[in-house]
């Protein structure tokens, strides 16, 4: 979580992290999301030699080894989610979206792990996301991906792409080359002060006391037309817990799904949405964090009070579009969210066309819609 990284932690060299996990270390995801018309930035379109979103969606799939058929191809083991958001009073004065308009808008959504594989063990992954969509009567929705990182180990669609080539296994051993990760590192310190940030958190013990961070800057659209960088969080009133490596490799396969079925039988859950406004001068770069000092303002309250295992109809079938934004909300010249729309665009049209497995967590449910 943001509130418990040691800025001073120590930035630990190229070779001491690749001492470490270089696996885990070198291929953290990014949720990526959907839409088409994002392809002029990244998709191929305009020149034919430029970096298109077919080009990473290979990358991903044969780092992980290949692709996991009619699943995601990243963040693949997931839940759904539904319950209902209302927005604070402070938001309305510096966004004009209808969702902060104080009205109960009815939220469906998704949790997940970043690993590409639906199937991997809860405690071998270490980033979790929250996707959501916000559907307020009478107007446009509003998507999110969030995660639960510290920013993003890089800051743009080329490094991103750099990155999942280093972390591809070589066909020979099994693992990535010691010596390609090496070399992305040293031309990629953002990455090496990441995983420091990475290492000096702490983990929550699950995803209903987790906070969930935007990373990248949008622009927020205030009613008299005044436009703010910003940065959002879900920051979970739940009390925040953690678990030692040694509790989380004891626990089964999907603890963490589990104890969310559990807590949400028990009773609603729920995260403040909290804008971080940006001051003069601060990198608009989602592998810079901004300063702890900057305003907060509270934008509304998220209520989760269902949750379901994903099946044909429900958030299984959904592209969390980070740039499906309503009036009021606005892409800003961050370049990630433009990568991560066209990235799962084909991400989505690859596995719509394929058989869709049950789910790691399936035939499950709790809660009750409101």
């Amino acid at each position: 979580m943001p509130g418990d990284v040691d800025r001073n932690a120590p930035t630990p060299d190229t070779a001491t992290l690749l001492k470490r996990n270089p696996v885990q270390a070198l291929t953290i995801a990014v949720v990526l999301a959907a839409t088409a018309g994002a392809f002029a930035y990244v998709g191929g379109f305009v020149t034919p030699h430029r970096l298109g979103a077919n080009h990473f969606v290979d990358a991903m799939q044969t780092a992980a080894g290949g692709p996991h058929a009619g699943f995601r191809r990243a963040h693949a083991k997931g839940i759904c989610i539904a319950g209902s958001f209302v927005g604070a009073a402070p938001g309305r004065a510096i966004s004009k979206a209808a969702v902060f308009g104080g009205a109960i808008v009815p939220v469906t959504g998704r949790f997940a792990e970043a690993a590409p594989d639906p199937f991997a063990k809860d405690s071998s992954e270490a980033v979790r996301s929250m996707a959501l969509r916000l559907q307020p009567a009478g107007a446009p929705e509003w998507r999110m991906a969030i995660n639960d990182t510290p920013g993003l180990h890089v800051s743009t669609p080329q490094a991103f792409y750099d990155n999942v080539v280093a972390s591809t296994p070589d066909p020979a051993t099994g693992k990535p080359d010691p010596a390609k990760m090496q070399a992305f590192l040293a031309q990629h310190p953002e990455t090496v002060a990441f995983l420091a940030r990475m290492k000096a958190r702490k983990l929550a013990s699950g995803f209903f006391d987790d906070t969930y961070n935007s990373v990248d800057g949008f622009l927020f659209v205030a009613p008299d037309g005044t436009k703010r960088l910003v940065r959002w969080s879900m920051e979970a009133e739940e009390p925040f817990a953690t678990l030692t490596p040694a509790e989380r490799d004891a626990k089964p396969a999907n603890y963490m799904f589990d104890d969310l079925l559990a807590r949400v039988r028990r009773g609603p859950v729920k995260w403040r949405l909290v804008a971080t406004l940006a001051q003069p001068g601060d990198p608009n770069r989602a592998a810079e964090v901004w300063p702890a000092d900057r305003p907060r303002v509270v934008m509304g309250e998220l209520t989760i009070d269902h949750v379901e295992s994903e099946a044909t109809g429900n958030c299984q079938d959904v592209n969390f579009d980070p740039l499906a934004l309503p009036p009021g909300i606005a892409p800003s010249d961050d370049p990630i969210p433009f990568a991560r729309s066209a990235v799962y665009s084909v991400s989505f049209r690859r596995r719509s066309g394929e058989h869709k497995p049950p789910s790691a967590v399936a035939n499950q449910s709790a809660g009750a819609r409101s």
